[in-house]
């Protein structure tokens, strides 16, 4: 095994304790502790805003001086004391449990190994700012495997077990690491070198088209933030993409040069058709492969918008609480309007495709009552507690910072493209420059928003950003060639629904003000059956049935279990004409391709 540097001030040792026990064994040395030191362990990870206790999985905690035990003082639910020698190095151990597959905590099986900083590393107080160090050790359980982080190395075997090094606490848990028998490919985008390991991949894993793709959203990435000729280079000097393929997941988690993903490995792309030749040409782009480019585009916009540009309030994290930015409609929300753009900019959409995308988001905001109960800013501050916690209730009172946000930006964007001006791109870069690269408020958007668009934008502000109104949607598509026509909706909108239909007919949610509300449906209920004016009666396994045997008739009596006690609920069924859905069409393709297309330099 190569060895390290001189120790750091703070340093970790990560090893294996019982692999089918989905124990890892972490050991940190205090080299100057204070007189009495306190540790913690983060309750939340930036970038995912829920306080996760992630002191749950820690067990059999132990400090020693030497060879003597010290006593911990357990403070809090996350936070421990102890009196120690300053003179002497502390040494603490303990192990944590890690069987979480999700992008946010640790995952340790015989197979792969996963982690994050906030889930394994205890904070040193006093010393955040100090050098930290790790070494992770290849114990015989998992020799043969393989390592993958953005973490610089200073002393590392073949395989990447070895030393690595941190300028602080943050940087240290701002890099996961990926460990296992994965797959492993390369490319360069803007002269930055770039990984992505994926594991779980199937045999028919198309590799190389993954990396191509990646390539061309980083590529495209790297000139939106900077250019050809802006004279700056990206903010990273290498990048890592950790995917995680598995039978039925999604989601990522930013990081400063690395992110992490989950995917549905039937969404990767394959090498082969079903005959198991080679096609003749890379095949269309389904439409799980296309979220999953989406997803990696938006964790890749991260890098510059949300960890560096970031929320005046994330100016430095705080570990142990909440903490709380009004910001998210702008650092997720605009993240996720360009995470679709920036793909059709790279040439991995056409127009219609990225309209379709677009269509699906509004669908999403206007078929959720709760856009008109919330703001965009509200719901960045109620993320704790409402977006990450969702219930039933939730489309009724909530909005999503995401989607709303998303389409926030796509207002801004075709009012300044509109006025001709500027664009929401100018304005993006501009903020880039003025906070170098630093914390950012609202103010900072409207002033640059009035300098760069020549007037100002306040009243957009407070009526999109802080207001619960109709977005302009129409009018600005309209006007940049995009004709929105309505149509009937689907049944389950018409009534106000989600349902479920795996094991009988469930109401999953109720919307407000629709016909199921009126009639009584609460989630919770099992919708049983339909009974009709002339007294018959059919039983419901799915809805469309309701269609089917309604017929004609507008006036229905529901038959709904609830806590084990059947109700009759009078129903009356919406028009076709009642709900509608939006459809987007490019009618002036000239219009659409001056939005849809990178600027010129």
């Amino acid at each position: 095994m190569p060895t390290s540097s001189a120790p750091c001030p703070v340093h970790y040792r990560v090893e294996v304790a019982d692999l089918h026990a989905h124990l890892f064994r972490v050991t940190l040395t205090i080299a100057q502790p204070a007189a009495v030191q306190r540790v913690s362990l983060p309750v939340w990870i930036p970038g995912s805003y829920l306080v996760r206790e992630f002191s749950k999985n820690l067990q059999h905690l132990q400090a020693r001086q030497g060879k003597r035990a010290v006593p911990l003082l357990h403070l809090d639910k996350n936070s421990w004391e102890v009196a120690a020698n300053p003179a002497k190095p502390l040494v603490l151990s303990c192990e944590v449990y890690a069987n979480d597959a999700s992008v946010r905590t640790a995952w340790l099986d015989a197979t792969r190994g996963f982690f994050n900083g906030t889930s394994l590393f205890l904070r040193v107080h006093g010393q955040d700012d100090a050098a930290h160090s790790l070494e992770l050790v290849a114990s015989k359980p998992i020799a043969h495997w393989s390592v993958a982080t953005g973490l610089a190395a200073t002393a590392v075997d073949s395989a990447g077990f070895g030393h690595y090094q941190a300028s602080n606490y943050d940087e240290l848990v701002d890099c996961p690491f990926e460990l296992g028998s994965f797959w492993s490919g390369k490319f360069k985008a803007g002269g930055v070198p770039h990984r992505f390991v994926v594991a779980g991949a199937p045999p028919s894993f198309d590799g190389a088209r993954l990396l191509a793709d990646t390539k061309a959203i980083c590529e495209e990435e790297i000139r939106f933030w900077h250019g050809k000729q802006r004279g700056s280079k990206a903010p990273h000097k290498n990048y890592v993409f950790m995917l995680n393929a598995v039978d039925d997941g999604y989601g990522g988690l930013e990081h400063c040069n690395s992110t992490v993903l989950v995917c549905n490995r039937r969404d990767l792309p394959r090498t082969t058709e079903a005959d198991g030749k080679k096609p003749a040409s890379p095949p269309k782009r389904g439409e799980g492969y296309t979220t999953l480019l989406g997803l990696i585009s938006h964790e890749y916009f991260h890098t510059w918008n949300v960890k560096r540009l970031r929320p005046a309030e994330f100016a430095r994290y705080q570990y142990d609480a909440e903490q709380y930015t009004p910001l998210l409609w702008f650092f997720e929300g605009f993240t996720s309007y360009y995470d679709d753009l920036l793909l059709r900019r790279a040439g991995l959409l056409d127009n219609a495709g990225y309209l379709k995308l677009l269509n699906k988001t509004i669908n999403q905001v206007q078929q959720t009552p709760g856009r008109l109960v919330q703001s965009v800013a509200q719901a960045s501050r109620d993320a704790w507690v409402k977006y990450y916690r969702q219930d039933e209730n939730t489309p009724n009172a909530t909005v999503s910072y995401y989607t709303k946000g998303a389409l926030v930006a796509l207002c801004f964007d075709l009012t300044l493209r509109g006025e001709g001006q500027t664009t929401l791109d100018e304005v993006m870069r501009t903020l880039w420059t003025r906070c170098q690269a630093g914390p950012m408020r609202e103010a900072d958007f409207a002033e640059v928003l009035a300098a760069l668009g020549g007037r100002s934008f306040d009243a957009e502000i407070q009526a999109w950003v802080h207001g619960t109104g109709e977005l302009p949607l129409k009018d600005l598509l309209a006007g940049h060639g995009v004709a929105v026509h309505e149509d009937p909706a689907q049944l389950a909108q018409r009534l106000g629904l989600r349902v479920g239909e795996s094991q009988g007919l469930q109401v999953k949610v109720v919307l407000r003000g629709g016909a199921a509300e009126q009639a009584g449906m609460a989630a919770g209920d099992e919708w049983l059956a339909v009974e009709l004016a002339d007294g018959s009666g059919w039983r419901m396994s799915k809805l469309d049935d309701l269609l089917l045997y309604a017929g004609h008739s507008r006036q229905v009596t529901a038959l709904v279990a609830r806590d084990k006690r059947l109700l009759r609920l009078p129903l009356t069924l919406p028009s076709v004409a009642s709900t509608t859905t939006w459809r987007l069409a490019a009618e002036t393709p000239r219009s659409i391709s001056a939005w849809l297309e990178p600027s010129p330099e």
